[in-house]
């Protein structure tokens, strides 16, 4: 995985020094369709077939995460919704108002955390 080093202030601290961080180089999109391609090439299935699961689990997952549900993808992870708010003094000054939107939380599961191990980093030059 290629990165490059970028520098970075502390948003808590405007003043402090700035600092060097390794920043993920983006290597370029991998689309549904290639994927269900790849997929088709390790099954029976077409990928016409692994497409039409997929667009359907796009359809259907935003369903159970706005019932408030975790979805658990088997050893993959899991994805829950978590809502981001500004703060008030008090709970009875809280409304809806103060809700911001929600964010899609995506826990990986330990097989995928343990493929990933193995990363060899090379900086982008």
């Amino acid at each position: 995985m290629k990165y490059k080093v970028l520098e970075k202030g502390n948003p808590g601290n405007p003043d402090a020094p700035k600092k060097q961080y390794a920043g993920a180089v983006n290597a370029g999109k991998f689309t549904l369709k290639q994927l269900a391609k790849e997929i088709a090439g390790r099954s029976s299935l077409t990928r016409g077939d692994v497409e039409n699961v997929l667009n359907n689990f796009i359809d259907e997952l935003p369903i159970f995460l706005k019932l408030g549900l975790s979805v658990k993808l088997g050893d993959f992870g899991t994805l829950r919704l978590n809502i981001v708010s500004e703060g008030v003094d008090t709970g009875k000054k809280f409304t809806t108002d103060n809700i911001k939107g929600v964010k899609v939380i995506f826990t990986p599961g330990v097989e995928l955390k343990e493929s990933l191990k193995d990363i060899v980093f090379e900086e982008e030059k």
